[in-house]
């Protein structure tokens, strides 16, 4: 069973950074192979939301509301993405999840149990 690990949360000021990292173990297998690695974030009172994946051939997708902002990485020897965040507004605090969702049904999908990031002066 694949289990992912996040770390890195905290508070922040406004205009600062972080940098996040979800470390993925379990798997027999490359997770990269079979995962598309992603984060996600949840606001108070709001729904998840996906901020930034990586695709099956390793490219990375983000979504409108961090481009130019947030920044998707990985350590393929370590099974680690991480999530580099700048210019950190206080709309971005969030309970922030790792994701590995199967490119097959055969496997399971994952979540991390999340890091809180709290923007705040």
């Amino acid at each position: 069973q694949v289990r992912l690990v996040e770390s890195g949360g905290g508070l922040v000021q406004p205009g600062g950074s972080l940098r996040l990292s979800c470390a993925a173990s379990g798997s027999s297998r490359s997770i990269w192979s079979i995962y598309s690695m992603g984060w996600y974030r949840q606001a108070p009172g709001k729904e998840r939301e996906l901020l930034a994946s990586f695709t099956s051939d390793g490219s990375v997708d983000y979504e409108d509301i961090v481009k130019g902002r947030f920044f998707i990485s990985r350590d393929n020897a370590k099974n680690t993405i991480y999530l580099q965040m700048n210019s950190l507004k206080p709309e971005d605090t969030a309970v922030y999840y790792c994701n590995a969702d199967p490119f097959s049904p055969a496997y399971p999908e994952v979540w991390g149990q999340g890091t809180l990031v709290t923007v705040s002066a």
